[in-house]
């Protein structure tokens, strides 16, 4: 059997539970896609874009909606092992890519030189929309995934002062009709990790050459990773401690919260605390 016949066999069969059925609860749940789609289905060249990839191509294949998927890689600089690694990973899991050059690493480093992850990703997100709307695309598809649901909401508790989360699906504020959708949204990346390790596949981190000069000088640990290690702290006093988390977002007690912003207006509860 050739090779990516075998992962995407693990993904229906082995990993039925803990990917395959709760990529399509996110995808019914929080209706991602509709009949006449056409989405672009991005690719980074980690695990979580080439797993997302894989799973839109099978929902495609055996799925009852009907919908276009175009698979489009950026890239924002990478060296040429890793631009490679990208096309080579394309070829084997049979996945039809589409890669496109930047120099967004390039330019975010100079635009900010001590923190660029942010710009970098600002820069990453425009080239994506505007490649969605060349395309004729109404709908872009990341790869982020439960455990990126938590940890965003950590960090804006804990660094941003304010609790707020990443939504399963999003309209661009920029560009009008695109719709941002994250299929993967309820699967966790435990999961994600046994069906890379299990399949034996090798994909890129994040690739950043500011990243690589930080591993390297050992220099400090991203908020993320603080979060993520935090996360596995709290696991072992309560196993379901990440599942607590992402039910209290669908449970805010709105009786019981000192204030909170709607499209920009601040409401405290004391506003109709005597009514």
């Amino acid at each position: 059997m050739e090779k990516y016949k075998e992962v995407e066999r693990s993904i229906i069969k082995k990993f039925r539970k803990d990917i395959w059925s709760r990529f399509m609860a996110a995808i019914s749940d929080y209706n991602l896609i509709k009949e006449n789609d056409k989405i672009m289905v991005c690719i980074s060249g980690g695990k979580d874009s080439f797993l997302l990839a894989k799973c839109i191509q099978e929902l495609k294949r055996h799925g009852n909606v009907n919908f276009e998927a175009y698979y489009v890689a950026m890239d924002p600089g990478y060296n040429e092992e890793n631009h490679n690694l990208i096309l080579e990973n394309a070829k084997m899991l049979n996945i039809p890519i589409e890669i496109f050059k930047t120099d967004i690493f390039g330019v975010a480093s100079k635009l900010n030189e001590v923190n660029p992850c942010y710009m970098c990703a600002r820069m990453r997100r425009g080239y994506l929309y505007s490649k969605a709307e060349e395309l004729g695309c109404n709908k872009i598809a990341l790869g982020h995934h439960f455990d990126d649901v938590i940890e965003t909401t950590l960090l804006s508790m804990f660094y941003g002062a304010e609790i707020k989360t990443m939504l399963p699906k999003l309209y661009s504020d920029n560009y009008q009709g695109l719709e941002l959708i994250r299929p993967l949204y309820l699967v966790k990346e435990d999961a994600i990790n046994a069906w890379k390790n299990f399949n034996e596949l090798k994909f890129l981190n994040c690739a950043c050459k500011f990243t690589e000069k930080l591993e390297l000088d050992e220099t400090g640990i991203s908020k993320r990773q603080e979060m993520k290690k935090l996360i596995r702290e709290l696991r072992k006093e309560r196993k379901n401690i990440d599942n607590n988390i992402f039910t209290a977002l669908n449970n805010i007690n709105m009786n019981c919260i000192l204030g909170y912003k709607k499209d920009g207006k601040y409401t405290s509860f004391l506003d109709n605390y005597e009514k």
